[in-house]
């Protein structure tokens, strides 16, 4: 499609010459506008894919992908249920558990907390937990009056193995002088780090049998927790276990019930980063055109003498489009590799932008999360290579189309 003496011309035009540098400057901004947009659009979707996947993981992890309810009641015959969960087609695990709010008390420090009873062979199939352990061993949770809270919880309350915890339930026994709150005492058996703050800073576990006494709930529990093997197509799965339970007082919800608007909100924004950040590929895509037109007009004379010795149309065109495809092809794959090289030690830079600003920038009781995640899509990095190859090659064909169509005799005449 090209010949030699096209790329010759092209690569001559391409090299700039004394008098002729503010057009390569032009075209060295260019290049290096589309190389930013590039890398700048890769690293923020890597950056928003990273966000979700581990906050889908993080949030499913520890609240399962879906939960078996009873409506306006607790389940006695969970463990029957469970078994017939654990039979459906997709479902790996159903845990059955108690969940609670206490009023949790360390000698002057009070918070509100969720307690999850649990049996320590449930708990420990809870990996996002038991994997996470920062002091203590699961080992001694048993009995009744071992707990296992979170790292933010025992970093505010100055909590270790063995220290007392105090639970306070408000639904009490009822006396001639009111209810009376239910108070008890725990020692700490273990303390996790799930990496999610508000996770660490206000759930706390108790052994099944514990929690079915302190709620008063025996032989009973409030909800099964269910993993799937595949969280993407959980509906089926949610679908065929209620079809297995077939009784109308239990209710099922899957994540995508109980998380639809944190997930909706992040896929949205993805969607508009995208929109907008592609916005700098075509502001580059546009200082192409600039540098190309600039090129033309300078080229007029040569592009009359390259059509008088016998050079057509086309070749004039495809000298053009050659020269704004080396910057388009150059800027991208530049944008590319510094986008994914940036991908790949996103958490390296951050730490290294953290000391030399002095600043924490990825606050984790903000983001939830305690690290900056970027998990890279190829296909995804495709499109942005696709899209900015395209829109680079947009942007020479109305320089090179004038180019073609300039006149040698009206160009000659004013030179």
């Amino acid at each position: 499609m090209f010949g030699p003496f096209e790329r010759a011309v092209a690569g001559r035009y391409l090299r700039a010459r004394r008098g002729e540098r503010f057009v390569s400057i032009i075209a060295i901004f260019s290049l290096v506008g589309i190389a930013l947009g590039v890398a700048t659009l890769i690293i923020v979707m890597a950056v928003m894919n990273g966000f979700q996947a581990d906050l889908m993981g993080r949030i499913l992890g520890l609240n399962g992908d879906l939960t078996i309810y009873g409506s306006g009641r607790t389940i006695s015959a969970y463990e029957a249920a469970a078994d017939k969960v654990r039979k459906v087609p997709g479902v790996v695990g159903a845990t059955p558990m108690i969940e609670g709010q206490v009023l949790l008390s360390v000698g002057g420090y009070n918070t509100g907390a969720v307690v999850h009873g649990m049996t320590p062979q449930g708990l420990q199939r809870l990996t996002a937990v038991s994997s996470s352990l920062v002091a203590g061993s699961l080992s001694d949770f048993g009995g009744d009056d071992s707990i296992v809270v979170g790292v933010t919880l025992a970093e505010r309350a100055g909590l270790m193995v063995g220290s007392g915890v105090t639970l306070v339930s408000p639904d009490g026994a009822a006396t001639a002088f009111g209810t009376v709150p239910r108070v008890k005492t725990y020692h700490v058996a273990a303390i996790f780090d799930a990496g999610v703050n508000d996770y660490n800073s206000s759930v706390v576990f108790l052994p099944m049998q514990a929690a079915q006494v302190y709620f008063q709930m025996p032989g009973q529990v409030t909800q099964i927790m269910v993993m799937t093997g595949d969280p993407q197509h959980v509906r089926s799965v949610t679908q065929a276990i209620s079809r297995a339970l077939a009784d109308p007082g239990l209710r099922v919800m899957d994540w995508t019930s109980a998380n639809n608007a944190l997930f909706g909100a992040v896929q949205v924004e993805q969607n508009v980063m995208f929109l907008i950040l592609t916005l700098i590929i075509l502001v580059a895509a546009f200082n192409v055109i600039s540098s190309l037109i600039m090129m033309v007009k300078d080229k007029t004379a040569d592009i009359a003498v390259l059509r008088t010795l016998g050079a057509s149309r086309g070749a004039i065109m495809r000298i053009f489009l050659m020269c704004g495809a080396f910057v388009g092809v150059s800027g991208t794959v530049a944008g590319t590799l510094l986008g994914v090289v940036f991908c790949v030690n996103i958490e390296r830079i951050r730490q290294v932008l953290q000391k030399l600003t002095g600043t924490n920038l990825f606050n984790p009781e903000v983001y939830y999360l305690e690290h900056l995640p970027a998990k890279l899509v190829w296909g995804q990095v495709a499109e942005v290579i696709v899209m900015a190859l395209g829109l680079s090659l947009l942007a020479t064909l109305y320089p090179s189309w004038r180019a073609a169509k300039t006149d040698p005799v009206e160009a000659l005449r004013h030179e």
